[in-house]
């Protein structure tokens, strides 16, 4: 004998669920608290538009770091941590380089740390303190030109990322 059981939440199969997007699910997941937090954040950094049964393989550069990003935030409690962050927007649209800045901000105002090498105006500009090296780059490079906010940084003459902030 063989039996056929059919599984549905809210009426909806798990192959209708995972067709849905992270947009569509916070509607069908209202009083599911835990699973609106996590929904709910991953609308607010932009990634509403993802299916729920997307696999990453199918995820831009941009799109699979806010998902790892994410997961951290939501995985961590209270526990604080550093975060170190090597050019993070390399290849990323514009767009996708704002959705990435809200996800660090998040991080930041939970009490993390994050710390990063990057040449993105749009990025340097949105940190709290800058370390600018140079003059040059390689072996003409390396020495501390300017330190501080970015405000900071404008000011200061010999500093080349000054001219771009």
């Amino acid at each position: 004998m063989i039996f056929h059981i059919a599984v549905n939440f809210q009426g909806y199969s798990i192959n209708d669920i995972l067709e849905c997007s992270i947009d569509e699910c916070l509607s069908l997941f209202v009083g599911e608290r835990k699973i609106i937090k996590s929904l709910t954040l991953l609308v607010e950094i932009g990634l509403g538009y993802l299916k729920m049964g997307q696999t990453l393989t199918t995820l831009s550069g941009g799109e699979g770091q806010r998902l790892k990003l994410a997961k951290e935030l939501l995985k961590q409690g209270n526990k604080r941590s550093l975060y170190l962050l090597d050019e993070p927007t390399t290849g990323l649209h514009p767009n996708d380089t704002t959705q990435l800045l809200k996800l660090l901000h998040r991080l930041v105002d939970a009490g993390h740390t994050v710390m990063m090498v990057e040449h993105n105006s749009q990025v340097i500009r949105e940190a709290d303190w800058v370390v600018d090296l140079g003059p040059e780059g390689g072996d003409k490079g390396g020495q501390v030109i300017a330190a501080g906010t970015p405000r900071d940084i404008r000011k200061s003459p010999i500093s080349y990322t000054a001219n771009y902030l």
